[in-house]
């Protein structure tokens, strides 16, 4: 979504702290002029973009689609309260969640109306203090405990929810619940379910990777690593996602014993056959990149496109067993302080 095509009709805030033991609950709408609108439709238009976030679809026994079913805009406080209500006591019965403030936003995108449930969990840091009371003016810096999350910073913690459909984009964070790490924004509270996020397909898929090199390769193996970038680089550049069955057999071609540990490793995340297609850059940025660091604290950073361009770079194993990097075809060297 992007935040121009974003058209907020409501939006109220409630005070979900667990160290004070009951929340806050707003009786009434926020009076939102154009920097607060501007506010929420950043954050909106962040997590609709991410890789991180799941599509998820509702449990039978949700309560919160219960609640949705007949929702009415004029009804719009008394909902909110009732979510701010139900996730609070989810929040204080495990103090590993983060305390927050739970802004939710009625707002239209392609004619189509959306909920959006944004837990902006508190930051601290400092601020200035004026004390005038004995008659002079005494400034200090104080704490604050309960800062909210700027423009420029990513929530960890949503839902954007389709009132029509009733398909939720959820982005969450797992915390410690009863012993356990638990996504428990949507196990606990929405009770919904839904496949993993593109980002966390891919990490599935670099972890195995890495797992089945480490075991048949030296961890050491610079050659191997380089590869395994280049080829989930060129797998991006050509379709614009990630075919797995494609890197497979590029990483591990006639090796069936390490195809068979990679299969092996990513089969319970039911992904084996999967094309992953990120949608936003920032993604794949790590990957973009070749960085090398030689043990004599040269660092090297190689955009992919010359790393695949012999013409302009060469990797050169020495009898000793030494490296050598020949840099070629340079026509200008700049230095930057």
């Amino acid at each position: 979504m992007h935040r121009d095509d974003i058209i907020i009709k409501k939006a109220i805030i409630h005070i979900l702290d667990s160290s004070m033991g009951i929340p806050v609950l707003s009786d009434n709408e926020l009076e939102c002029g154009p920097d607060l609108y501007d506010f929420f439709r950043v954050h909106i238009e962040k997590i609709t973009s991410g890789d991180d976030i799941k599509t998820c679809t509702f449990d039978e026994d949700s309560e919160v689609l219960t609640l949705l079913n007949t929702f009415e805009s004029d009804f719009f406080v008394d909902v909110s309260k009732n979510l701010a209500a139900d996730l609070y006591q989810i929040m204080n019965a495990n103090i590993e969640i983060p305390a927050a403030d739970l802004a939710i936003i009625l707002f239209r995108h392609s004619e189509v109306d959306y909920l959006g449930l944004l837990k902006m969990n508190y930051k601290s840091s400092y601020t200035h203090y004026t004390n005038s009371a004995s008659g002079e003016n005494t400034n200090d810096i104080v704490r604050q405990k309960a800062l909210l999350p700027s423009e420029s910073q990513r929530l960890s913690e949503a839902a954007i929810i389709n009132l029509e459909t009733m398909e939720i984009f959820v982005l969450e964070k797992k915390y410690d619940i009863g012993g356990v790490k638990t996504n428990y924004l949507s196990s606990l509270f929405l009770k919904c379910h839904g496949p993993l996020s593109s980002k966390a397909k891919i990490n599935i898929v670099a972890k195995a990777i890495e797992q089945v090199n480490n075991k048949y390769f030296d961890e050491d193996d610079i050659k191997r690593k380089m590869e395994v970038k280049k080829v989930l680089y060129d797998g991006f550049e050509a379709s614009g996602g990630l075919d797995i069955e494609n890197v497979k057999e590029k990483l591990f071609e006639d090796k069936e014993d390490m195809k068979q540990e990679f299969e092996e490793k990513i089969e319970k995340y039911q992904i084996e056959e999967e094309i992953i297609k990120p949608q936003n850059p920032q993604t794949m940025k790590k990957y973009v990149r070749q960085f090398l660091k030689t043990d004599t604290g040269i660092e090297i950073s190689i955009p992919m496109e010359v790393y695949n361009d012999s013409e302009s770079i060469e990797f050169m194993t020495n009898p000793d067993g030494s490296i050598s990097v020949i840099l070629k075809n340079i026509g200008k060297l700049t230095s930057q302080f």
